[in-house]
């Protein structure tokens, strides 16, 4: 298994402002305590993504951990958008569909692609509007979500739901117009293979993480320095730098990053069982579900 000389998480945001305070950025180095990447006025959606340029032109030997989901589910219905003659057949369709809709949108946001009045059918969104093709219950989910709440790893929620706190639809819509923006600058796995060189992307639930790290299913945020040097110290790592403010963004990224540095090397990860090719190819997978 390649060895990375770093690893790299990205809190991503759904919020359609410039400036999302949900994003944050942490690398941690094969020795020493994680980092936190803080540019002056904060980061955008846009400046990560010029960032993960920036890694690839300088083939920098990371693994990037982005915590969105990168599709939507498929092998459930046969399709993203069973129904929509516009249904995308693969993920770089669908972040290409979702960008070509939500073009005008400013940040990276996707307001117009949820607003559109196909897709609209499969959301769950604010003011009790559900689509008819979104399924009931907590909505349609990935392989790797219906395999995580079966085995008790995390318990993830569609991606179809725009709505609670919970939600991660939003951060996906943007994290996929971002990607889609990158023109597979960066190999995303399972997507892609492993490049012998240069960095990578995968999809993280930082939650995972954190049970890693000590923290149970009551309590996975870390909100002062002492939960956030417990939790590294959990990860056998050094204890960062103190920051400026102590948010579940800024922290789940530095324990995401310091985690990744031990997960990356264990080979099970890369290969879990019930990932079948076509769940790769389709769907993807969260990283460290095993």
């Amino acid at each position: 298994m390649r060895r990375f000389a770093a690893t790299a998480c990205i809190d991503w945001s759904g919020q359609a402002v410039a400036r999302p305070k949900g994003l944050a950025v942490a690398i941690a180095r094969q020795a020493g305590p994680p980092v936190l990447i803080e540019p002056e006025g904060g980061w955008t959606r846009g400046g990560i993504r010029e960032w993960l340029r920036s890694l690839a032109e300088s083939k920098a030997d990371i693994v990037v951990g982005l915590d969105l989901s990168p599709t939507f589910p498929f092998l459930d219905r046969g399709g993203y958008f069973p129904g929509w003659s516009e249904s995308p057949e693969s993920p770089r369709e669908l972040w290409a569909l979702v960008d070509s809709i939500a073009a005008a949108d400013p940040h990276l946001s996707a307001n117009s692609f949820v607003d559109h009045p196909e897709a609209a059918r499969h959301f769950r969104r604010h003011g009790a509007r559900e689509g008819d093709m979104f399924g009931g219950g907590i909505g349609r989910l990935r392989e790797v979500e219906r395999h995580q709440r079966a085995s008790g790893q995390a318990n993830s929620w569609s991606c179809f739901n725009l709505v609670g706190a919970g939600q991660v639809g939003k951060s996906s819509l943007t994290g996929m117009r971002m990607l889609h923006a990158l023109d597979g600058a960066i190999p995303f796995w399972p997507f892609d293979p492993v490049p012998d060189e240069g960095p990578l992307l995968i999809e993280i639930y930082t939650t995972v993480a954190a049970r890693a790290a000590g923290l149970g299913k009551s309590r996975s945020k870390v909100r002062d320095a002492e939960g956030l040097f417990a939790a590294l110290a959990a990860l056998s790592s050094p204890d960062c730098l103190p920051l400026a403010r102590y948010d579940d963004h800024a922290t789940d990224a530095l324990i995401t990053a310091a985690w990744l540095r031990d997960a990356v090397r264990a080979p099970v990860l890369w290969h879990p069982e019930t990932m079948t090719a076509e769940v790769a190819a389709k769907e993807g997978w969260t990283f460290g579900i095993a």
